[in-house]
Parts: C-alpha cells; sequence; structure tokens
C-alpha cells in the first residue's frame, strides 16, 4: 500500500528573516562609500546618501536615513558560516519529518548566490545544510532507514528546466492532492552522501543562465531551486511508520534595471522576466504580510511559476528563513532600500508546520491498534465482572452477619 499521511498536530512559525550585507569591492571602495551600519546583530541602519544635506534637514526629518529591525542581522565581515549557525536549528529538522525552506533575496550583485553556494574557502548555506543532514545521519542512533534523494531545476524566462539532466526540455507544474504542487518530468536522484549531492550541484550550476552585466560579472539569469528529500523508515509494533522531510534551497535571480547595467536584446528581455517573477514573488510577500495584519488577502501565486513552487516555503507547511543580501555600496541605496522593506514585511509571515508522517500498509495498522484497545477494554470489563462475581458468592452466614450489623446501626437508642 502506497504511504498515506497520518493525522498530526499543528504548530504555527513565523517566517524568519535575516540580512546579511556584503564588503564594498575594491572598485566601489574607489566611486563609493558604506552607507550599511549593522547594529546588535538584528538592526539595520541605510545611512543617506546625500551628503550635501546640512543639519536644519536631517533635524526636520527631511534625510532618507532609514531603520530596520530583524530576527539576525549581518555585516561585511561576517562569513557564510556565522549566518548558518544563526539558521541551523531550521535544518536540523529535515530528518525529523519537518519541511525548510531557505531563499535569498536581492538585487543583482547583492551576493545571494554566493550566500547560497559560496566559495572552498567560504561554502555556502546549500553546501552547510548537506553536511548537516549526512552528519545528522550519520550519528542517529536508531534503527531507522534513511533515503536521501535531490532534484535541482531553475526556471528561466518563466520556463522550467531539469538541471540534472543535459538538454532538460521544458517541464510543466502540476497540482498533487497528497504532495501539493509538483514538477512533472523532474528527475530525483538517490544519494548516499553530501559530496554525491555536491557533484550534483557543480553539474547543475554549470547549466545555469549566467551572463555578465555592468552590475555583476556572472549575473544569473534563472532562479534555482536544489530540493533535498529525507524518506525516514521506522518499525513499531504496529507495522512501518514512515517520516518524509524536504528541504527547498533557493538562490534567486537578482533584480535590476536596465539604465543600470546597460542590457539589450535578448538580456533586455532575460531582466524584464527577472523583474516580472520577483515583482510577483514581492506581491505575495505584501499579500501574506496583510493577512496577518487585516485578516484574509487574496494572495497572488499564479502570477508567476517561481511563486508557485515557493507556495509551501511562504504559507504552506515549511519553517522559512529568507536571507535578504544588500550592497553597502551608496549607488545602490534605491535597491538595498526596497530589498529591506521586502524583507520587513515578511517579518510578518506565519506558516503551519507539522510532521509528514505517513504509514505503510495503513489498514492493518488500524485494525492492530482496534484490536490492542479492544484487549485493553476487556480486561477491565472482566475485572469488573470478577469483582461483581466475588460480591454475589459471600457465604450466607457472612451476608447474615453483613444485614445484621446494618440492621442494628439502623436502630437509635
Amino acid at each position: 500500500m502506497p504511504s498515506i499521511r497520518a493525522p498530526a498536530t499543528k504548530q504555527t512559525a513565523t517566517l524568519m528573516v535575516a540580512v546579511k550585507c556584503r564588503p564594498l569591492t575594491d572598485l566601489e571602495r574607489l566611486r563609493s562609500r558604506n552607507i550599511i551600519q549593522v547594529t546588535d546583530d538584528k538592526s539595520v541602519v541605510v545611512l543617506d546618501p546625500d551628503l550635501s544635506k546640512d543639519y536644519l534637514d536631517r533635524i526636520q526629518n527631511r534625510t532618507k536615513e532609514k531603520r530596520y529591525s530583524f530576527d539576525h542581522a549581518f555585516g561585511p565581515e561576517c562569513t557564510n558560516l556565522d549566518v548558518y549557525q544563526r539558521i541551523s536549528s531550521t535544518i536540523a529538522g529535515v530528518i525529523q519529518g519537518l519541511n525548510a525552506t531557505v531563499f535569498a533575496y536581492g538585487s543583482t550583485g547583492s551576493g545571494k548566490t554566493y550566500t547560497m553556494v559560496g566559495t572552498h574557502q567560504d561554502p555556502g548555506l546549500m553546501v552547510l545544510s548537506l553536511h548537516t543532514i549526512f552528519n545528522l545521519i550519520k550519528k542517529d542512533k536508531s534503527s531507522d532507514v534513511f533515503e536521501v534523494s535531490c532534484s535541482y531545476l531553475e526556471v528561466y524566462n518563466e520556463v522550467i528546466y531539469d538541471l540534472l539532466v543535459k538538454s532538460s526540455g521544458h517541464l510543466e507544474l502540476r497540482e498533487d492532492p497528497e504532495h501539493g504542487i509538483i514538477v512533472a518530468g523532474l528527475r530525483n536522484i538517490k544519494v548516499q552522501s553530501a559530496d554525491k549531492i555536491l557533484e550534483l550541484l557543480h553539474i547543475g550550476n554549470s547549466r545555469r543562465k549566467t551572463e555578465s552585466t555592468e552590475v555583476n560579472a556572472t549575473s544569473s539569469r534563472s532562479h534555482a531551486v536544489l530540493e533535498i528529500m529525507v524518506r525516514r523508515t521506522r518499525r513499531n509494533q504496529y507495522g512501518s511508520q514512515v517520516l518524509r522531510g524536504k528541504l527547498a534551497l533557493v538562490d534567486l535571480a537578482g533584480s535590476e534595471r536596465a539604465s543600470e547595467t546597460n542590457i539589450a536584446g535578448q538580456k533586455l528581455r532575460d531582466g524584464a522576466n527577472i523583474n516580472r517573477s520577483l515583482l510577483a514573488l514581492a506581491n505575495c510577500i505584501n499579500a501574506l504580510g496583510k493577512q496577518q495584519k487585516k485578516g484574509l488577502a487574496y494572495v497572488p501565486y499564479r502570477n508567476s511559476k517561481l511563486t508557485r513552487i515557493l507556495k509551501d516555503g511562504l504559507s504552506g507547511n515549511s519553517r522559512t528563513v529568507m536571507v535578504a543580501t544588500i550592497s553597502p555600496a551608496d549607488d545602490q541605496y534605491h535597491h538595498t532600500v526596497n530589498t529591506l522593506k521586502y524583507a520587513d514585511r515578511a517579518k510578518e509571515i506565519k506558516t503551519e508546520i507539522h510532521k509528514n508522517i505517513g504509514t505503510v500498509d495503513t489498514h492493518v495498522e488500524d485494525y492492530k491498534r482496534m484490536i490492542d484497545n479492544l484487549k485493553v477494554e476487556v480486561c477491565r470489563l472482566r475485572e469488573e465482572l470478577a469483582e461483581k462475581e466475588s460480591q454475589l458468592t459471600l457465604k450466607p452466614a457472612e451476608r447474615a452477619a453483613n444485614e445484621e450489623l446494618i440492621f442494628v446501626g439502623c436502630i437509635k437508642p
């Protein structure tokens, strides 16, 4: 029999929002100044990029300085490991049957891909997450059986491609009543180690669409989603119980302005599609934020394939982390403020999480549980019956003596 999701207790979780500011590049140090200040590991201050304003403008609140507060904030000196240590508890729940989603959001050149993929010296969140999952499985002392599989896709110009298949064709989204949104035909590969997934990740990244722009030499032109599925089988007195956890690691393409990137032709069309899908994501974040504050609000998931894929992570059964990446350069002030606005709204989003528990041969398990319950009930009734019978089988002399004591006790002197 196929696995069937068993009822589980739901818990409400708030979307965790972290902000990571990258350092200035060598070129930016020559022409730009740093306008980002990170204080107490939670607050971000964006300074006014216009230094010409005098004291009167500042005290009359005509400054562009902005202040925001988040769950976590990381300055330019922080590494990817510093970020990961704050969100690792979210990843650990995957082997317990919980879903988790981690995605980086920001403009082109703000450090999203670096945060998610990283380098050999400074591994990104994807790499660190994979090592955590396999380390936890290795340390597990139970007799449970684990199966790990992965898939890797990209959304390019509103078309889905499989990055683990050479020359992949177009893939379509489907609605599954049990598993929600799925990508039909997407390849899932069983893996035995983190190194194997990293090898597949490297192959998939080599197939991603990237282009050089004036803002970023290796700008991602597509959104990439790496999914890790962990299937945990445990046996008990009733049969086999299956826990299914899913980790979605998302590297979004960056929003951009054509006037800044100086692109044309196909690159311009790519940028328009990137912005359209990111606008759809921003609209979903806005609607979900309003939903928590003002009640029911329509969430436009169907405006983009990206938002349909991320639906579970934004409002479904998932513990979700949003890492907003920003640039400290003063000429990126508008991009930085827009990113922080969306991140601030995302703090209001809540998801309902529960373990994905299924059972093999569910009807047999139910019958065994019913039999056990009936046995307990029979034992209880037998004890009651034995007690009643013991009272009815008292010797006649004892019964008469008891009645005489009762009668005497009722006579008053």
